[in-house]
């Protein structure tokens, strides 16, 4: 890949990590957070809800914005209100307030990922455009590895409020890097009309499209099997593992191996497999992974490394399958990427939001429970891409 290429993917993977760093840098903190503001254990979750929720919300309008301002801008502004936000967070008096600051957070978090995955079709076809994508995903995929130790040093050597101000420097440095550097992508010529009329059309046909529906969830269910475990990683790294709040390496960094693993290995076979090969080995791992993880969950004590390799087996498929199922999804809708790129991000963001809601709350008192999950999420995920690959002529 070229030099100027492999900067690029750099750049558009820091953006797209922002979302996930903004949840795994404070988790360590949730103890200490509740003690400060005099916040129940259910409040401070509630501070990850209220991100979710707004986080999925805006992931349905960065893409349309993107397409009718370009993917410059936006990217930019989007940046300059995270680091506003975070900085609300820091210096959050009361826990109401540390809910307002994470919901405008999460307006602002997502538009790396939603833009920079339309920037990517934007400059490339075929083999190159999945080639970038798992560069991307590949570097992406240090975030949720790196966060929650940097989380728990800040919270060793300052206290929770420093893990807010390093978002915001983290925000207000992407900000400047994109405004400096990045390139470009949609020309004017190329832009989309903003207006009520346009804008019901284009969703309409997105997200009216079943193949697209089908992709989007596939992806979606995919990707909560393992997110479920990171919105439950307080419990399961302090309280079924036994560690304590500097230890969350132990469950993100073989999980964060194995997906870059998987989006190396997607990366070389780029040309060689098609997009369908490439789903259903990723599938075939993550579905072996899932099940070993339950009989080990109910057969024998939570414990490292027997607890995690199972999970990082899982990523390594869930690496191997996310490049080609984003881009079938974006291939649909040639000239509204930006808005393909926004509908695929709500479908994901919206069904982590579910699962923080609703769902981690309920599995995650035993590991089996949490095991449980994995698979139900996986074989949903599973299922969705059989009855895309079934509407499909073969090939």
């Amino acid at each position: 890949m070229p030099q100027h290429s492999r900067w690029l993917a750099t750049l558009l993977a820091a953006l797209s990590a922002i979302g996930p760093f903004s949840i795994d840098t404070y988790l360590p903190a949730f103890p200490a957070m509740g003690a400060a503001l005099g916040a129940s254990p259910l409040q401070v979750q509630q501070t990850l809800t209220a991100y979710m929720l707004t986080f999925a919300f805006m992931t349905l309008w960065h893409g349309a914005l993107s397409d009718r301002y370009g993917r410059r801008g936006p990217l930019v502004l989007a940046m300059g209100l995270f680091a506003f936000a975070s900085l609300l967070c820091a210096f959050a008096p009361s826990i109401e307030w540390l809910w307002a600051g994470r919901a405008l957070q999460g307006m602002s978090a997502g538009a790396g990922m939603v833009v920079g995955r339309a920037m990517v079709r934007d400059l490339y076809d075929g083999a190159q455009a999945q080639r970038l994508m798992s560069r991307v995903m590949l570097i992406f995929a240090l975030a949720p590895a790196v966060a929650p130790l940097v989380g728990g040093v800040l919270l060793a050597v300052a206290g929770w409020r420093a893990v807010f101000f390093f978002l915001a420097a983290f925000g207000g440095a992407l900000g400047w890097l994109s405004w400096r550097y990045l390139p470009e992508t949609l020309p004017p010529a190329a832009r989309q009309p903003l207006n009520a009329a346009s804008l019901a059309r284009g969703y309409r046909a997105v997200l009216g499209s079943g193949a697209f529906l089908l992709l989007g969830m596939a992806l979606a269910l995919n990707f909560n099997g393992f997110f479920v475990y990171v919105l439950s990683a307080p419990v399961f790294v302090m309280d079924h593992l036994g560690l304590g709040e500097l230890d969350f390496g132990w469950l993100f960094v073989p999980a964060v191996a194995g997906m870059m693993m998987g989006a190396w290995v997607s990366g070389r076979v780029a040309g060689h497999w098609s997009a369908r090969r490439s789903i259903c080995a990723g599938f075939a791992l993550m579905l072996g992974a899932a099940l070993l993880n339950v009989v080990h969950a109910g057969l024998m004590p939570a414990t490292v490394p027997g607890s995690v390799l199972p999970i990082a087996l899982y990523t390594f498929g869930m690496g191997l399958a996310m490049p080609s199922l984003t881009l079938l999804a974006l291939d649909l809708f040639p000239q509204r990427r930006g808005m393909a790129a926004s509908c695929q991000s709500f479908l994901q963001v919206g069904t982590n939001a579910l699962t923080a809601a609703f769902i981690a709350p309920l599995v995650w008192p035993l590991p089996v429970t949490l095991a449980l999950a994995m698979s139900a999420f996986c074989a949903l995920g599973l299922l969705a891409f059989v009855l895309w690959a079934r509407r499909q002529p073969a090939g």
